[in-house]
């Protein structure tokens, strides 16, 4: 089952503008960026946030699941993502630990 757009834009509008957090479709579902950086994915309506040290502890409690058959466990966020001030602070805490993208290869021109 896809997530609903209105479901992945409303968890957008929850998080801080200062998070720069886009979301892109990816194979009907959707990757959720935070400063060009994979924070999180939002599959079947349920938001999925990348696991960190940071992110563990500013949990507690934390849920862990597959996002899709096959995945890593990442942090299911259920209750909280009405808590726009929560929210936002997990995914900043999250995006600070993570790696910056590594830059893409531009593709060469066929002659």
């Amino acid at each position: 089952m896809a997530s609903d757009l209105e479901f992945v834009q409303y968890i957008v509008d929850q998080i801080d503008d200062a998070q720069n957090i886009r979301f892109r479709k990816m194979f009907g579902e959707y990757a959720l960026y935070s400063n060009d950086k994979v924070v999180g994915l939002i599959c079947d309506n349920q938001l999925f946030i990348k696991p960190t040290v940071a992110g563990r502890s500013f949990i507690g409690d934390v849920v862990e699941a597959p996002p899709y058959p096959g995945a890593k466990n990442s942090f299911l966020i259920s209750d909280e993502i009405d808590d726009s001030e929560w929210l936002t602070e997990l995914v900043r805490l999250t995006e600070a630990e993570l790696p910056k993208p590594k830059p893409r290869k531009k593709k060469r021109k066929k002659r």
